[in-house]
């Protein structure tokens, strides 16, 4: 191998990239617009969720249960409503993600110590939504139930008995439960599946289809400097690219990095070869841009958002869908990438994920060499 004729080649796709607006566009704002737009855009936090109430009972118990919501930061009450068709109204034009409805006998009930039920409509459209409003409902409902026996049993001269039992809940890794830390460092993923497979999956279509391929093939440079030629300029541009979203997931979104860098760097290098390799075969036996594009998009962005655990637990998935996830190269660089973030798992813990990702690599890497011939046809 020759490293004058590899510089040349490199040359030559560099100076492709500057005079390819929209191959700079994506290589310099896609990155950190996909970071900003799942760091802003992307929540799964539930808070200030809208809620109507039908308070048929007007009481003080019944304002104070309902103060009790308002002070949760789960819950906003934003109107009280005087009839049910009112509070139908609003769930269905989705005004409204919960409507509270506090029975006309409620405070009745409660001084004669007697069990009252409140009711809660739920817009079930988005059941992931509705079943954590249905849990936080209930633990305000609870904890408005136990201070009132306790002021009932303290009334009556009667003392509480502690709880021989109880849990202490500790977050680790994410203290604040925050969803941005969960979600930006996964983003890193999706933007080199953008980067390096489709941009490189151009590379040797762009050749055929302006007639240019003939050229190379009559020259010296031997395929391996040709294709590493060719995938150099988008590893180094990958990689900037991978610093400069974790720069914006430490100092912009707050998302902590409790790990290796050099691990950080070497795993995203591994996952860079994936991806190049991938898209440099993808362009080779394409011989289309249009479809070399199309391929590298289903091959590597959709697998490394939907099947990668960036945004769904493998855990929740379907056993199928779980071991099909196995062969999905992201799913070990997503794991990487949040046991560095958030836990800081020493690099010796991480070789279950680390492995496979230098066995994907190699064995791509071996692929798009054999897959580049220097021949028409």
């Amino acid at each position: 191998m020759s490293f004058t004729r590899f510089l040349a080649v490199a040359r030559k796709e560099v100076v492709h990239i500057l005079r390819d607006s929209r191959g700079l566009i994506i290589v310099l704002i896609m990155p950190v617009v996909l970071v900003l737009l799942f760091g802003y855009g992307v929540s799964l936090d539930f808070k200030g969720l809208p809620v109507y109430v039908y308070d048929r009972d007007g009481s003080q118990q019944s304002q104070d249960l309902l103060k009790r919501f308002q002070a949760s930061e789960y819950f906003d009450v934003v109107r009280v409503v005087n009839n049910y068709p009112a509070l139908a109204r609003v769930l269905d034009d989705g005004h409204a993600k919960m409507g509270l409805v506090i029975p006309w006998d409620f405070s009745q009930r409660l001084g004669d110590h007697r069990p009252v039920q409140v009711q809660a409509l739920v817009d079930g459209t988005d059941d992931n939504t509705a079943n954590v409003l249905i849990g936080y409902a209930q633990a305000v409902v609870l904890g408005y139930s136990s201070d009132l026996q306790l002021d009932w049993l303290r009334n009556h001269g009667q003392f509480a008995q502690p709880a021989l039992i109880s849990v202490e809940t500790r977050t680790w890794y994410n203290e604040d439960l925050e969803s941005s830390a969960f979600i930006v460092p996964g983003v890193l993923a999706l933007v080199m599946s953008v980067i390096g497979a489709f941009l490189t999956s151009l590379t040797i279509a762009r050749e055929w289809e302006r007639g240019t391929m003939e050229q190379l093939i009559s020259t010296p440079v031997t395929p391996v400097e040709i294709m590493l030629g060719k995938l150099a300029p988008y590893f180094a541009m990958g990689l900037f690219d991978v610093i400069v979203c974790a720069g914006i997931a430490v100092y912009w979104f707050h998302v902590p990095f409790r790990g290796s860098f050099q691990t950080f760097l070497f795993s995203s290098a591994m996952f860079l070869v994936v991806v190049l390799s991938l898209g440099f075969y993808v362009s080779v036996i394409a011989k289309n841009q249009l479809t070399a594009s199309q391929i590298s998009l289903l091959a590597t962005f959709l697998p490394a958002f939907l099947l990668s655990g960036f945004l769904f637990s493998i855990e929740q998935m379907p056993i199928v869908l779980q071991w099909i996830t196995r062969i999905v190269p992201a799913r070990y660089y997503v794991s990487v990438l949040k046991k560095i973030f958030l836990k800081g798992t020493p690099t010796s813990l991480l070789y279950t994920d680390l492995v496979p990702l230098a066995l994907f690599a190699l064995a791509l890497a071996l692929l798009a060499t054999a897959s580049f011939h220097k021949r028409l046809g």
